[in-house]
């Protein structure tokens, strides 16, 4: 272990290279744990971090950090910052409104809505020769679909979205003004909160089909959420359950346009577009990194000690191409076999939307290569959100020929 000079992960979290951060991950990776002037350690290789998201001595609460955390004491911290056994407790509750075994049906049964969204959103590119895919196709669907999956009124979609921007833009390790960037995060955070809140209420005394009102009514053996957890989930599963979606879209969309040949091939072969959604989740990966990890004891990781109380950041990103671990790691291929890419994290806090991100990318991506004629970028690289943890095109302008029928 050693501390790199310059510091590597400093120079990813510049938003100048966030256009393409994969050299300097490789150089990361050159040393498998480092330990940051500020005292967090960056680990980057592949069996490592799978070693530490399965290592009960890591904390993911911030309140376990020396000093302890800057989260707010009047905040609820969502499920995907506690530990075992009430991270579990929580996250079993929530799904049990999502997925199986007491709610198997309810992805899949989205599916005809995410279709029929898909379907309008790309018959409005007709009549034209340009579009912004991220703006008219990559984050009107997630939105649509989460919203729709919660209870949101569909009135109310902006101003989720424009919540959902500012706190994602807050994100990110080790930068000089985390203090700063974690008082807007409060700031939006309650505003959002109170809205939840609110809806919660109206819930509990007229409940519907949503998750959200699952959430609110639902009191089994192991006892129900809280009012404050109701909202904490709630927002967790807002931007969660759309931020990444969107830039696994564009970063799909964009992979795509720059590999022609590949997505003609996905064009004759439509079910091709599973394991390209696989490939992309290691290969462009939205979520780059995880900043929120605490060891609760000392930890040897690669030879190298971690003391009890030090900050840990995952560089996914990383791990997902060591070459240690995959073949030709710098190559896109959808047909790459066993494909055990840490797009989605792994352990305990494996992505809880993970069956929900997989769908609407295969839908979104497969229908827009489907009825896009001769899609060409305007722009490469597009411009980028500022955020090094959330990674994706702000915008992504497409020029083409035509759009073909439904």
């Amino acid at each position: 272990m050693m501390t790199s000079p310059p510091d590597v992960l400093q120079r990813i979290l510049d938003p100048a290279g966030r256009a393409d951060p994969y050299p300097l991950f490789g150089q990361l990776r050159e040393t498998p744990v480092t330990r940051r002037p500020d005292g967090t350690y960056v680990v980057s290789t592949y069996r490592e971090i799978v070693a530490l998201l399965h290592d009960p001595r890591i904390s993911s609460d911030r309140r376990n950090l020396d000093g302890g955390g800057t989260e707010s004491p009047d905040q609820e911290p969502p499920f995907i910052s506690l530990d075992p056994p009430e991270h579990d407790r929580l996250r079993r509750l929530t799904m049990r409104h999502f997925g199986p075994p007491h709610s198997p049906g309810t992805v899949d049964g989205l599916r005809p809505a995410m279709l029929d969204i898909t379907t309008r959103l790309i018959d409005d590119l007709a009549g034209k020769r340009r579009a912004d895919i991220v703006d008219e196709v990559a984050y009107p669907l997630p939105v649509a679909v989460i919203c729709r999956l919660l209870g949101v009124p569909e009135e109310d979609e902006s101003r989720f979205h424009a919540w959902a921007d500012q706190i994602v833009e807050t994100l990110g390790p080790g930068e000089e003004d985390r203090a700063e960037r974690e008082r807007e995060r409060q700031a939006v955070g309650q505003e959002l909160d109170r809205y939840l809140a609110g809806l919660a209420d109206s819930r509990r005394s007229e409940p519907g089909q949503d998750l959200l009102s699952g959430l609110v009514t639902y009191h089994g053996p192991e006892g129900g959420m809280t009012p404050q957890q109701v909202v904490a989930t709630s927002v967790l599963l807002l931007i969660a359950g759309h931020e990444t979606t969107i830039n696994l879209i564009a970063n799909g969309m964009l992979t795509l346009l720059r590999h022609p040949d590949l997505l003609e091939r996905v064009r004759a072969e439509p079910g091709l577009i599973v394991p390209a959604v696989e490939e992309l989740l290691r290969y462009e990966p939205p979520v780059q990194m995880v900043s929120s990890r605490i060891a609760l004891d000392d930890v040897e990781v690669a030879g190298t000690t971690i003391p009890a109380g030090s900050p840990i950041v995952l560089a996914l990103a990383a791990g997902s191409r060591d070459p240690s671990h995959v073949t030709d790691p710098d190559r896109f291929d959808p047909c790459r076999a066993r494909n055990e890419h840490l797009g989605f994290g792994g352990g305990v806090h494996y992505c809880f939307g993970a069956p929900l991100a997989r769908l609407e990318a295969q839908i979104v991506l497969g229908e827009l290569v489907r009825r896009l004629r001769g899609p060409r970028l305007v722009e490469d690289p597009p411009p980028y959100r500022p955020s090094p943890v959330l990674r994706g095109p702000r915008h992504l302008l497409v020029e083409y020929d035509a759009v073909e029928a439904a």
